[in-house]
Protein backbone atom coordinates (compact mmCIF):
# COMPACT_ATOMS: atom_id res chain seq x y z
CA UNK A 1 0.00 0.00 0.00
CA UNK A 2 3.01 2.69 1.08
CA UNK A 3 4.87 1.61 -2.53
CA UNK A 4 1.66 2.11 -4.32
CA UNK A 5 0.87 5.48 -2.44
CA UNK A 6 4.76 6.86 -3.20
CA UNK A 7 3.68 5.89 -7.15
CA UNK A 8 1.06 7.84 -6.97
CA UNK A 9 2.75 11.12 -5.24
CA UNK A 10 5.87 10.87 -7.26
CA UNK A 11 3.21 10.46 -10.57
CA UNK A 12 1.52 13.94 -9.07
CA UNK A 13 4.95 15.31 -9.09
CA UNK A 14 5.70 14.73 -12.31
CA UNK A 15 2.24 16.12 -13.64
CA UNK A 16 3.09 19.38 -11.66
CA UNK A 17 6.37 20.26 -12.64
CA UNK A 18 5.12 19.29 -16.45
CA UNK A 19 2.02 21.98 -16.07
CA UNK A 20 4.52 24.34 -14.98
CA UNK A 21 6.60 23.52 -17.50
CA UNK A 22 3.84 23.75 -20.29
CA UNK A 23 2.40 26.69 -18.51
CA UNK A 24 5.59 28.66 -19.04
CA UNK A 25 6.47 27.57 -22.52
CA UNK A 26 2.33 28.50 -23.44
CA UNK A 27 3.46 31.94 -22.41
CA UNK A 28 6.39 32.51 -24.02
CA UNK A 29 4.76 31.63 -26.98
CA UNK A 30 1.33 33.44 -26.76
CA UNK A 31 0.26 31.90 -30.15
CA UNK A 32 -1.94 29.12 -30.97
CA UNK A 33 0.19 26.21 -33.03
CA UNK A 34 -0.51 25.57 -36.28
CA UNK A 35 -0.96 22.18 -37.61
CA UNK A 36 1.54 21.40 -40.17
CA UNK A 37 2.22 18.03 -41.77
CA UNK A 38 3.67 15.92 -40.78
CA UNK A 39 1.08 15.71 -37.85
CA UNK A 40 2.83 14.86 -34.45
CA UNK A 41 0.78 12.33 -32.88
CA UNK A 42 1.64 10.54 -29.66
CA UNK A 43 -0.70 7.38 -28.10
CA UNK A 44 -0.64 5.49 -25.55
CA UNK A 45 -0.58 1.37 -26.10
CA UNK A 46 0.22 -0.15 -29.25
CA UNK A 47 -2.96 -0.60 -31.10
CA UNK A 48 -3.76 2.87 -31.12
CA UNK A 49 -0.15 3.74 -32.79
CA UNK A 50 -0.73 1.13 -35.41
CA UNK A 51 -4.14 2.55 -36.58
CA UNK A 52 -3.02 5.93 -36.38
CA UNK A 53 -0.11 4.93 -38.74
CA UNK A 54 -2.12 3.00 -40.93
CA UNK A 55 -4.80 6.13 -41.27
CA UNK A 56 -2.37 9.20 -41.41
CA UNK A 57 0.07 7.45 -43.94
CA UNK A 58 2.97 9.75 -44.38
CA UNK A 59 0.57 12.69 -42.99
CA UNK A 60 1.41 11.43 -39.60
CA UNK A 61 4.27 11.01 -37.18
CA UNK A 62 3.52 8.69 -34.45
CA UNK A 63 5.01 7.70 -30.83
CA UNK A 64 4.19 6.03 -28.33
CA UNK A 65 4.94 6.97 -24.74
CA UNK A 66 4.70 3.40 -23.69
CA UNK A 67 8.96 1.93 -23.80
CA UNK A 68 8.30 -2.01 -25.06
CA UNK A 69 7.68 -4.50 -22.35
CA UNK A 70 6.69 -2.17 -19.71
CA UNK A 71 2.93 -2.49 -18.02
CA UNK A 72 0.32 -0.32 -19.51
CA UNK A 73 -1.30 -0.75 -16.40
CA UNK A 74 1.20 0.97 -14.35
CA UNK A 75 3.74 2.59 -16.54
CA UNK A 76 4.01 6.61 -15.26
CA UNK A 77 5.39 9.25 -17.69
CA UNK A 78 8.28 11.79 -17.23
CA UNK A 79 7.71 15.45 -16.82
CA UNK A 80 9.94 15.24 -19.77
CA UNK A 81 7.43 13.39 -22.14
CA UNK A 82 4.00 15.39 -20.77
CA UNK A 83 6.48 18.90 -22.25
CA UNK A 84 7.00 16.92 -25.48
CA UNK A 85 3.20 16.15 -25.89
CA UNK A 86 2.16 19.80 -25.10
CA UNK A 87 4.08 20.43 -28.53
CA UNK A 88 2.54 17.75 -30.06
CA UNK A 89 -0.95 17.81 -32.55
CA UNK A 90 -2.86 15.17 -30.53
CA UNK A 91 -2.62 12.97 -27.96
CA UNK A 92 -4.96 9.69 -27.95
CA UNK A 93 -5.14 7.52 -25.13
CA UNK A 94 -7.21 4.25 -24.72
CA UNK A 95 -9.11 5.04 -21.94
CA UNK A 96 -11.99 3.32 -19.38
CA UNK A 97 -9.20 3.02 -16.92
CA UNK A 98 -6.40 1.24 -18.75
CA UNK A 99 -4.31 4.26 -18.29
CA UNK A 100 -4.81 6.49 -15.14
CA UNK A 101 -1.58 8.70 -15.73
CA UNK A 102 -3.42 9.73 -19.27
CA UNK A 103 -5.88 11.38 -17.35
CA UNK A 104 -3.52 13.41 -15.59
CA UNK A 105 -1.49 14.11 -18.85
CA UNK A 106 -5.37 15.41 -20.49
CA UNK A 107 -5.63 17.59 -17.31
CA UNK A 108 -2.05 19.07 -17.91
CA UNK A 109 -3.11 19.55 -21.33
CA UNK A 110 -5.86 22.02 -20.82
CA UNK A 111 -5.26 25.32 -22.52
CA UNK A 112 -2.69 23.79 -24.53
CA UNK A 113 -3.60 23.50 -28.48
CA UNK A 114 -3.41 19.60 -28.09
CA UNK A 115 -6.19 17.48 -29.71
CA UNK A 116 -6.75 14.75 -26.53
CA UNK A 117 -8.64 11.63 -27.75
CA UNK A 118 -9.80 9.16 -25.83
CA UNK A 119 -9.97 6.14 -28.61
CA UNK A 120 -12.76 4.02 -26.92
CA UNK A 121 -15.28 6.79 -26.79
CA UNK A 122 -18.70 5.30 -27.74
CA UNK A 123 -17.33 1.41 -27.88
CA UNK A 124 -19.70 -0.86 -26.16
CA UNK A 125 -18.23 -1.91 -22.99
CA UNK A 126 -17.78 -5.40 -20.54
CA UNK A 127 -17.83 -5.65 -17.00
CA UNK A 128 -14.19 -6.72 -15.97
CA UNK A 129 -14.44 -10.42 -14.97
CA UNK A 130 -14.03 -10.86 -10.77
CA UNK A 131 -13.45 -13.67 -8.74
CA UNK A 132 -16.45 -15.48 -6.55
CA UNK A 133 -15.31 -13.58 -2.92
CA UNK A 134 -14.76 -10.37 -4.78
CA UNK A 135 -16.73 -7.55 -4.83
CA UNK A 136 -18.37 -6.10 -8.42
CA UNK A 137 -17.05 -2.72 -8.13
CA UNK A 138 -18.78 -2.17 -11.69
CA UNK A 139 -14.85 -1.92 -13.92
CA UNK A 140 -15.31 -1.93 -17.35
CA UNK A 141 -12.74 -4.24 -19.38
CA UNK A 142 -10.60 -1.66 -20.93
CA UNK A 143 -9.29 -4.15 -23.34
CA UNK A 144 -11.41 -3.03 -26.21
CA UNK A 145 -9.03 -3.09 -29.21
CA UNK A 146 -8.83 -7.30 -28.97
CA UNK A 147 -12.02 -7.44 -30.33
CA UNK A 148 -11.92 -6.55 -34.29
CA UNK A 149 -15.20 -5.20 -34.34
CA UNK A 150 -15.06 -2.76 -31.94
CA UNK A 151 -11.83 -1.85 -32.82
CA UNK A 152 -13.25 -0.49 -35.82
CA UNK A 153 -15.03 2.35 -33.44
CA UNK A 154 -11.70 2.86 -32.13
CA UNK A 155 -9.92 3.46 -35.77
CA UNK A 156 -13.07 5.50 -36.64
CA UNK A 157 -12.47 7.48 -33.62
CA UNK A 158 -8.56 8.26 -34.88
CA UNK A 159 -9.90 8.71 -38.33
CA UNK A 160 -12.39 11.70 -37.25
CA UNK A 161 -9.32 13.93 -35.03
CA UNK A 162 -6.92 13.29 -38.09
CA UNK A 163 -9.34 14.97 -40.39
CA UNK A 164 -10.45 17.59 -37.50
CA UNK A 165 -6.38 18.18 -37.52
CA UNK A 166 -6.00 18.97 -41.12
CA UNK A 167 -9.25 18.77 -43.27
CA UNK A 168 -7.41 18.79 -46.54
CA UNK A 169 -6.31 14.97 -45.92
CA UNK A 170 -9.98 14.02 -45.25
CA UNK A 171 -10.23 11.78 -48.30
CA UNK A 172 -7.05 10.21 -47.99
CA UNK A 173 -7.92 9.02 -44.79
CA UNK A 174 -11.32 8.05 -45.05
CA UNK A 175 -9.94 5.96 -47.54
CA UNK A 176 -7.18 4.34 -45.51
CA UNK A 177 -9.80 3.94 -42.55
CA UNK A 178 -11.80 2.00 -44.93
CA UNK A 179 -8.91 -0.25 -46.12
CA UNK A 180 -8.18 -0.73 -42.40
CA UNK A 181 -12.18 -1.25 -41.47
CA UNK A 182 -12.24 -4.24 -43.92
CA UNK A 183 -8.97 -6.11 -42.65
CA UNK A 184 -10.54 -5.85 -39.44
CA UNK A 185 -13.65 -7.38 -40.56
CA UNK A 186 -11.49 -10.10 -41.95
CA UNK A 187 -9.99 -10.42 -38.74
CA UNK A 188 -13.30 -11.16 -37.29
CA UNK A 189 -14.12 -13.77 -39.62
CA UNK A 190 -10.94 -15.94 -38.59
CA UNK A 191 -11.97 -15.78 -35.23
CA UNK A 192 -15.21 -16.66 -35.78
CA UNK A 193 -14.19 -19.67 -37.68
CA UNK A 194 -11.95 -20.76 -35.72
CA UNK A 195 -14.01 -20.92 -32.72
CA UNK A 196 -17.00 -22.47 -34.16
CA UNK A 197 -14.75 -25.54 -34.51
CA UNK A 198 -14.50 -25.30 -31.12
CA UNK A 199 -17.11 -27.74 -29.08
CA UNK A 200 -15.94 -26.39 -25.54
CA UNK A 201 -13.63 -22.90 -26.16
CA UNK A 202 -12.07 -22.43 -22.94
CA UNK A 203 -8.89 -21.51 -21.65
CA UNK A 204 -7.15 -20.88 -18.33
CA UNK A 205 -5.57 -17.11 -18.46
CA UNK A 206 -2.54 -15.38 -15.88
CA UNK A 207 -4.85 -12.19 -16.39
CA UNK A 208 -8.37 -11.10 -16.86
CA UNK A 209 -7.98 -9.17 -20.42
CA UNK A 210 -9.90 -11.45 -23.33
CA UNK A 211 -13.30 -10.51 -21.74
CA UNK A 212 -14.27 -8.89 -25.58
CA UNK A 213 -13.31 -12.37 -26.82
CA UNK A 214 -15.39 -13.86 -24.08
CA UNK A 215 -18.37 -11.59 -25.42
CA UNK A 216 -17.85 -11.70 -29.36
CA UNK A 217 -16.58 -15.15 -29.64
CA UNK A 218 -17.87 -17.37 -26.50
CA UNK A 219 -14.20 -17.90 -25.74
CA UNK A 220 -14.99 -18.70 -21.60
CA UNK A 221 -11.88 -16.98 -19.89
CA UNK A 222 -10.78 -18.77 -16.17
CA UNK A 223 -8.66 -15.83 -15.47
CA UNK A 224 -5.99 -16.40 -12.43
CA UNK A 225 -5.21 -12.55 -11.97
CA UNK A 226 -7.91 -9.60 -12.74
CA UNK A 227 -8.17 -6.79 -14.84
CA UNK A 228 -4.62 -5.99 -13.72
CA UNK A 229 -1.99 -8.71 -13.26
CA UNK A 230 -1.05 -6.96 -10.34
CA UNK A 231 -4.79 -8.14 -8.92
CA UNK A 232 -3.56 -11.41 -7.51
CA UNK A 233 -6.29 -14.41 -6.37
CA UNK A 234 -7.15 -15.27 -2.80
CA UNK A 235 -6.00 -18.99 -1.86
CA UNK A 236 -9.61 -19.86 -2.11
CA UNK A 237 -9.42 -18.56 -5.77
CA UNK A 238 -6.74 -20.46 -6.49
CA UNK A 239 -8.54 -23.85 -4.95
CA UNK A 240 -11.16 -22.65 -7.27
CA UNK A 241 -9.48 -22.30 -10.42
CA UNK A 242 -7.12 -25.48 -9.74
CA UNK A 243 -10.39 -27.84 -9.36
CA UNK A 244 -12.65 -26.20 -12.06
CA UNK A 245 -8.69 -26.87 -14.31
CA UNK A 246 -8.46 -30.19 -13.81
CA UNK A 247 -12.67 -31.04 -13.86
CA UNK A 248 -12.41 -29.53 -17.22
CA UNK A 249 -8.88 -31.32 -18.19
CA UNK A 250 -7.84 -28.46 -19.37
CA UNK A 251 -3.96 -28.71 -21.16
CA UNK A 252 -2.43 -24.69 -21.26
CA UNK A 253 -2.09 -22.46 -19.29
CA UNK A 254 -2.04 -18.79 -21.44
CA UNK A 255 0.80 -16.30 -20.08
CA UNK A 256 1.23 -13.01 -21.85
CA UNK A 257 4.08 -11.52 -23.50
CA UNK A 258 5.83 -9.35 -21.05
CA UNK A 259 4.80 -10.94 -18.20
CA UNK A 260 4.78 -14.49 -16.38
CA UNK A 261 3.04 -14.14 -12.60
CA UNK A 262 4.75 -16.78 -10.22
CA UNK A 263 1.25 -17.87 -8.93
CA UNK A 264 0.31 -18.71 -12.33
CA UNK A 265 3.14 -20.54 -12.74
CA UNK A 266 2.30 -22.12 -9.81
CA UNK A 267 -1.11 -22.89 -10.99
CA UNK A 268 0.65 -24.54 -14.63
CA UNK A 269 2.72 -26.58 -12.49
CA UNK A 270 -0.34 -28.10 -10.19
CA UNK A 271 -2.64 -29.31 -13.09
CA UNK A 272 0.02 -30.13 -15.57
CA UNK A 273 -0.39 -27.61 -18.22
CA UNK A 274 2.33 -26.48 -20.63
CA UNK A 275 2.58 -22.58 -20.88
CA UNK A 276 1.28 -20.99 -23.89
CA UNK A 277 1.56 -17.80 -25.16
CA UNK A 278 -0.82 -14.74 -25.89
CA UNK A 279 -0.50 -11.66 -26.72
CA UNK A 280 -2.40 -8.59 -25.34
CA UNK A 281 -1.14 -6.12 -27.62
CA UNK A 282 -1.11 -3.29 -24.77
CA UNK A 283 2.57 -2.94 -25.57
CA UNK A 284 5.42 -4.51 -27.65
CA UNK A 285 7.95 -5.81 -26.23
CA UNK A 286 11.58 -5.53 -28.14
CA UNK A 287 11.51 -8.41 -29.88
CA UNK A 288 8.41 -7.69 -31.85
CA UNK A 289 9.58 -3.77 -32.38
CA UNK A 290 12.91 -5.53 -34.07
CA UNK A 291 10.54 -8.30 -36.25
CA UNK A 292 8.29 -5.32 -37.30
CA UNK A 293 4.96 -6.64 -36.03
CA UNK A 294 2.24 -4.87 -36.01
CA UNK A 295 -1.51 -5.64 -34.77
CA UNK A 296 -2.45 -7.77 -37.57
CA UNK A 297 0.30 -9.96 -36.95
CA UNK A 298 0.45 -10.31 -33.97
CA UNK A 299 -3.42 -10.81 -33.81
CA UNK A 300 -2.94 -13.86 -36.63
CA UNK A 301 -0.43 -15.45 -33.83
CA UNK A 302 -2.83 -15.15 -31.06
CA UNK A 303 -5.24 -17.15 -32.93
CA UNK A 304 -2.57 -20.03 -33.94
CA UNK A 305 -2.02 -20.24 -30.02
CA UNK A 306 -5.90 -20.16 -29.67
CA UNK A 307 -6.19 -23.13 -31.88
CA UNK A 308 -3.99 -25.21 -29.99
CA UNK A 309 -5.11 -23.85 -26.28
CA UNK A 310 -9.15 -24.42 -27.46
CA UNK A 311 -10.57 -28.09 -27.31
Amino acid sequence: MREILNNKITLMIFILIAFLLVSACGNESGKTKKHTLPLKVYTTIAPLSDFAKRIGGDDVEVQSILPPGVDAHTFEPTSKQIVEIAKADSFIYNGLGMESYAVKIADSLKGEDVLILQAAKNVSTVKGETHEDEHDHGDNDPHVWLDPIRAITIAENIKDALIQLHPDGKQLYEKNFNALKDDLKDLDHEFRKLTEAKKNPEMVVSHAAYGYWQDRYGIKQIPIAGLSPSEEPSQKDLRNIIALAKQKHIKYVIFEQNVTPKVAEIIRKEIHAKPLSVHNLAVYTEEDVANGEDYFSLMHKNLKTLDKALQ
